[in-house]
């Protein structure tokens, strides 16, 4: 089956919103056996609307959109949809009870909103996509000669779950055969560079157990996206495990996860499986890396605090930092690390503490210590240890990118404890 996607909306247009909607309905779309032709997005009015889902009808007969279903002026999704196919709109009353009930479930004050009843207003004939993650229903329109448009919400969180329920079981019941699927499988890498993972991995690189291998580089590390095409579901997903398990036994150390794991959540794991509670010091990171960690769910199991130290001060009064120490080697230096660490476990009895101090720009470097210089102290059980690196980018992304090695600097020391060499960043 092959299908076109048309997003719909003047923010996408004028790149005020991302446009997350298309890239998440050909993944899952692949997964099942449908092919993406194209891609398009459209503005709001009606006409745009009304050419950019003809001519994609034309072309494949089948037509996913997103956005324009709302309660408001600039909504005319359905209304340019349903003069295609030569559909008048009908007003549908148990749309109206519908919302009503979830008006007053939300405790909101007053009468439903007139606006919203504009959402009852549904093409003839079409069915109704239920929609039990908003208000927007979405919509199922087919003509006789069997081409068809499903019209999903332009809000991301709805548009996924409307997808999941009602979306992807109308779709895959009309893939017939056996469907070739294009399936993907990511291993999440941090601390080896682009070109350093493509020498370790060689001719392996290549063609992975017959696979196509991508690299996504990041501040979070490089992504390795294995993907398989023109195979049956049970066949690539073997395809992938030999594939992944092959470059694993290559860079297996710089592996963390997979998928869309989060390194706070697999520091977080260790920390709980060892029953060992952190806190942290910050200071050019300015709290990003407790932000990190707590926005896990149930790090407070093992979370117990941090400092941001900005101000020198800050460093002596709350982290123990000695001022002699501060003055001898300056705030970004691997002795001040080392005591912010130490007075961290101090201040709140944690077993284990990390440290980020260092000069996130786009002033304040120096030929010593240019821009980007950061300098991580950790401390285990007594144990203390530190390193430094030069990291790339702007402020931004020098900030998260140091964020993300004290998170890889802590997992490489809970999981691999006999590791000592902590002169790099692993």
């Amino acid at each position: 089956m092959n299908v076109e996607i048309v997003t719909i909306g003047d923010e996408l247009l004028l790149g005020f919103t991302i446009d997350t909607n298309a890239a998440h309905l050909a993944r899952q779309l692949a997964a099942i056996g449908v092919q993406i032709t194209r891609r398009q997005t459209c503005g709001d009015s009606a006409s745009e609307i009304a050419s950019a889902v003809r001519e994609a009808l034309d072309r494949t007969g089948a037509v996913i959109t997103t956005g324009g279903l709302g309660p408001t002026s600039d909504d005319m999704t359905k209304e340019s949809i349903a003069a295609i196919f030569g559909r008048a709109m009908e007003r549908h009353e148990a749309i109206i009870d519908a919302l009503k009930a979830r008006w007053k479930s939300w405790g909101r004050s007053g009468e439903l909103p007139l606006s919203n009843y504009q959402q009852a207003m549904i093409p003839a004939g079409a069915r109704i996509l239920n929609n039990g993650h908003g208000t927007a229903p979405g919509i199922w329109l087919e003509d006789a000669r069997g081409r068809w448009v499903a019209m999903l919400p332009g809000v991301p969180r709805e548009m996924r779950g409307m997808l999941a329920d009602e979306l992807l079981p109308l779709v895959r019941a009309r893939v017939t055969g056996e469907p070739q699927v294009v399936v993907s499988r990511t291993l999440r890498t941090t601390g080896v560079g682009e070109s350093a993972i493509a020498d370790q991995l060689g001719l392996l690189a290549k063609s992975p157990e017959g696979v196509s291998l991508s690299y996504l580089p990041g501040w979070e590390g490089v992504d390795l996206r294995l993907t398989s095409r023109g195979r049956n579901a049970a066949d690539a997903t073997a395809a992938l495990e030999r594939a992944g398990s092959a470059l694993l036994q290559i860079v297996g150390p710089a592996t963390y996860g997979e998928g869309d794991t989060d390194l706070a959540a697999v520091v977080l794991a260790a920390l709980r499986e060892q029953g060992l509670m952190l806190a942290v010091a910050e200071s050019c990171t300015g709290g990003l890396l407790g932000e990190r960690l707590t926005a896990i769910p149930g790090s407070s199991d093992v979370m117990l605090g941090g400092v941001i130290a900005y101000a020198n001060g800050i460093k002596e009064r709350l982290l123990y930092v000695d001022a002699e120490v501060l003055r001898q080697n300056g705030a970004v230096s691997e002795a001040v690390a080392r005591e912010m660490a130490a007075g961290a476990a101090r201040a709140t009895a944690a077993d284990v503490a990390i440290s980020i101090t260092g000069i996130a720009g786009p002033g304040g470097g120096s030929a010593e210590k240019p821009v980007g210089t950061v300098c991580f102290g950790l401390f285990v059980q007594g144990r203390i240890r530190s390193t430094r690196a030069v990291m790339i980018g702007d402020r931004d992304e020098i900030r998260r990118r140091a964020a993300q090695a004290a998170l890889n600097l802590l997992r490489r020391a809970l999981l691999e404890p006999a590791e000592t060499d902590v002169s790099r960043i692993p």
